[in-house]
């Protein structure tokens, strides 16, 4: 049979052989090319890849997992949730699997199943994958420490914003630097004057909320102020309006720090119905930079999230470690913070302000 290429291309799928022949070079060749081995020329690699390309030529990946001992899958376990910042994170490691020429295997969890990552972890070993990455899990034990010792992995795990919750031969962490953050969002409300900051935390059963708490924790301890108490919502913009009928009703509330932005509007609506007027009564910061923070009244101040860059970086290390098992890790960077500045913060009434600490 004769095999054409371009227009008269055959309707039989394209071999390594044919790419072999188009490109005059040895079969061998053409699998060290897309083995991405050593000692190929560029000339050569160069010929072969325009080969395959002409010819539509797709490398045959369940013969190569046969021949390498992988997938070149990554899985990944996530809560399965419209939150934006799971979800977001979820887009953001989505986007850069792709960059790194391995498929995507997701596996949603729930809130309340015990069993959730350590089910999930399973399934996705029982599909062969070559990495794991856990993304934002949730405490569903309540005891904090992030351990499953029932999982038994033997592939590289990637945990973004949470301890490791359980032994794999290599675990890599990745997060998103919310404990930093916090702490930035808090100081900027301390600098503009305010004597403390309150907090409308997320639910602690959150590593998210927790690493947030503890940001706001540190700033004011670190500037020797007191700690008022912690009002918990549940994520939700009902939630911060619910915590904002409470703190509106304390006058010595001038400065909230709310551990998202859905809770932070929720919040502004609760303390504007109750005559405290945002930002010259009540300043108030988010966290995330949801779309529409800089569109309600008044813009947002929050902190945005880097999501896509801490999962450019998680998978690049992640990779590097399925594909280099006995290097060294690769070094992680900590990620920027990015504060954005509107409206909804400013500094405190004179009657609460500075002015109050002189007497």
């Amino acid at each position: 049979m004769t095999r054409e290429t371009g227009r008269g291309r055959s309707s039989t799928p394209p071999r390594s052989a044919d790419v072999a022949q188009l490109a005059g070079v040895s079969q061998k060749t053409v699998s060290r090319v897309f083995n991405d081995e050593a000692y190929v020329s560029a000339d050569v690699r160069r010929r072969v890849l325009k080969a395959a390309e002409e010819l539509g030529y797709r490398r045959n990946n369940a013969a190569r997992a046969l021949a390498s001992g992988r997938t070149r899958s990554i899985g990944v376990v996530t809560l399965g949730t419209a939150l934006y910042g799971p979800a977001s994170l979820l887009m953001g490691v989505e986007r850069a699997v792709r960059d790194t020429g391995y498929a995507l295997r997701v596996v949603n969890t729930v809130e309340g199943d015990p069993t959730g990552i350590a089910g999930a972890v399973d399934s996705l070993l029982d599909q062969g994958v070559d990495g794991i990455v856990i993304s934002e899990p949730i405490d569903e034990g309540g005891d904090g420490d992030g351990t499953e010792s029932s999982v038994r992995v033997d592939v590289p795990v990637l945990v973004c914003g949470a301890p490791p919750p359980f032994a794999a031969p290599r675990v890599l962490a990745a997060g998103v630097g919310a404990e930093l953050m916090a702490r930035t969002v808090t100081e900027h409300l301390l600098d503009l004057g305010h004597r403390t900051v309150h907090h409308l935390a997320g639910p602690q059963r959150w590593y998210a909320a927790r690493d947030r708490l503890d940001g706001w924790r540190a700033a004011l301890t670190a500037h020797g102020r007191d700690e008022p108490p912690v009002v918990e919502g549940d994520w939700s913009a009902a939630s911060g309006y619910a915590a904002g009928r409470e703190l509106a009703a304390d006058p010595d509330v001038t400065a909230v720090f709310a551990a998202n932005d859905d809770m932070a509007i929720g919040l502004i609506r609760a303390l504007t119905e109750a005559g405290r007027r945002v930002p010259e009564d009540v300043s108030v910061v988010g966290f995330d930079d949801i779309p529409v923070a800089a569109y309600v009244s008044p813009p947002l101040t929050t902190v945005r999230q880097p999501f896509d860059a801490v999962a450019q970086e998680g998978l690049k290390r992640l990779v590097h470690a399925i594909e280099n098992p006995q290097a060294d890790p690769l070094a992680a960077s900590d990620p920027p913070v990015d504060l954005i500045v509107r409206a909804s913060t400013a500094p405190p009434p004179p009657s609460n302000g500075r002015t109050s600490t002189q007497h």
